[in-house]
């Protein structure tokens, strides 16, 4: 089963910008990867795993609208809301908003970071439709690392999108869900930390998360240290 590759100091991270467990994990990450002082050190290398695609249906308005209740418990300074704007306007589809992502690669793994979490809570929080090129690239003219205007190039020629696609195709099987971290020591986890069950029908019921330990993300990003060469001298 193919695995990806990983570089030292980096944690892969396969999910999508729908997904909310993923979005709480990714904040714990750089929460504590500032706090143990690695920013510029162990980065995340963000790839996807488009829910849209293995499931064969457009992002579920439903399914969110039960989860944001009890995932914004967890992380609750990220502003959670369910969907506030026209039901019109909801997001179809995430495919365009995790190319950016993968696009802002090309700039620095900075850029990328900055401009999938601005995309995330554009989604959570601002009520954006993240499938719309004016509304990802006026998104990323807010992140400091982030050239919006080379950034639309990237959107216009479609440069991103096979290598993303390509990588999601081959690794698939090796990923469970969002988020699947990996990393350089060959370890990889589904979910750290959380726990949870569904009572009723996802999308009729609800979540229930039966065990959360916000500390394993700073045990993930030491692990991803740990992999770093030793300076010379």
């Amino acid at each position: 089963m193919p695995r990806p590759e990983v570089r030292e100091g980096t944690i892969v991270v396969y999910t999508d910008i729908a997904c909310a467990w993923s979005t709480v994990l990714i904040a714990r990450l750089l929460r504590a990867r500032a706090e143990l002082g690695l920013a510029g050190q162990v980065h995340l290398d963000h790839r996807v795993f488009l829910l849209e695609d293995v499931n064969s249906f457009p992002i579920p308005k439903k399914f969110l609208d039960s989860e944001i209740p009890v995932v914004g418990a967890l992380e609750p300074d990220m502003g959670w809301k369910t969907w506030q704007a026209d039901p019109s306007e909801w997001p179809v589809t995430t495919a365009p908003a995790n190319e950016a992502v993968h696009a802002a690669k090309e700039q620095s793994p900075e850029a990328a970071e900055e401009l999938d979490m601005a995309l995330r809570v554009a989604f959570f929080r601002d009520s954006r439709c993240i499938s719309l090129r004016h509304e990802i690239l006026d998104i990323a003219g807010g992140c400091p690392h982030v050239d919006a205007r080379a950034l639309g190039e990237a959107l216009d020629d479609g440069r991103a999108r096979g290598p993303m696609m390509r990588d999601y195709r081959a690794c698939r099987d090796a990923v469970q869900g969002s988020p699947h971290l990996f990393f350089a020591d060959g370890y990889d986890v589904h979910n750290p930390g959380i726990e949870l069950k569904w009572v009723g029908e996802q999308g009729a019921g609800f979540p229930v998360v039966e065990h959360d330990d916000p500390g394993v993300a700073a045990d993930l990003v030491r692990r991803a240290a740990r992999t770093l060469s030793p300076s010379p001298g």
